[in-house]
């Protein structure tokens, strides 16, 4: 059995793949309506999050012989979770992470290596600020920009109930909510950029099908600062950014 985080789209059509190749899997996810999703395709999945202890006996009750970790490339504790589950049951852990995406050397483009870092940046550069990076770290952005009234914060994130109640907690503005499910084209975060008034949008690079390019693109062609968060730095091991090659390298590790 293999067991596998998912957690994107793309991490969904490997999933996909490895079990039209034949290999028996269960598919992991966060909430339940990714697992939803999942089971829609023909996917053995379950969803809730796991820690090591957690991970390690659900892997031994399942008795898994290879983990193949395709959360998102933001998603660092998973990542770390993943890795101590697979070493201590002394199974193989393979990393499926997309590329990574480069826009090179822009005027109106930063690149930072934290969430603070950004929220730093952000308040000293004010204006209508839109954080395209979701929920979990929503409350570092708010501690730093709200109350100021030379900023307007406004949020972008997936239309969840747990999302709407912390954006009350944190005293982030109806108005200043947009909640909706991505990826979007580039002419809607055009038409979103304008009719908010961006002047600076903060995103994550998460590569492939997250659409950062098209957010990113759009913004710069209207002249507005982008701040773009670098992944965080794990050494994986085995990683590979194509289908092809995690397949290849199951062959060469799956044990009935």
């Amino acid at each position: 059995m293999i067991f596998f985080m998912a957690g994107t789209s793309d991490a969904r059509e490997l999933a996909l793949a490895i079990h039209r190749s034949g290999y028996p899997l269960l598919a992991s996810v966060v909430t339940e309506n990714a697992a939803h999703v999942l089971r829609e395709v023909g996917l053995n999945a379950r969803f809730g999050r796991l820690d090591v202890a957690d991970m390690v006996s659900l892997l031994r009750d399942i008795r898994a012989t290879l983990l193949v970790d395709a959360s998102h490339p933001f998603a660092e504790e998973a990542h770390r979770t993943a890795m101590a589950a697979a070493e201590q049951c002394g199974i193989p852990y393979i990393r499926y992470e997309r590329s990574r995406q480069e826009f090179g050397e822009r005027e109106q483009l930063t690149y930072v290596d934290s969430y603070e870092e950004a929220a730093e940046l952000a308040a000293q550069k004010k204006g209508s600020i839109m954080l395209t990076t979701g929920s979990k770290t929503l409350h570092i952005f708010a501690e730093k920009l709200l109350g100021d009234p030379d900023i307007r914060l406004v949020a972008r994130m997936l239309p969840r109930a747990d999302n709407m109640e912390k954006c009350v907690e944190l005293g982030l503005e109806q108005k200043n909510i947009i909640a909706m499910q991505g990826p979007f084209s580039r002419a809607l975060n055009e038409a979103l950029y304008r009719h908010y008034g961006t002047t600076l949008m903060i995103t994550k690079e998460s590569g492939g099908p997250g659409a950062v390019d098209e957010k990113v693109e759009a913004a710069l062609a209207m002249g507005i600062e982008v701040i773009v968060i670098g992944r965080p730095q794990l050494d994986f091991g085995t990683s590979f950014s194509t289908v092809e090659d995690v397949l290849e390298e199951i062959a060469k590790r799956y044990r009935r």
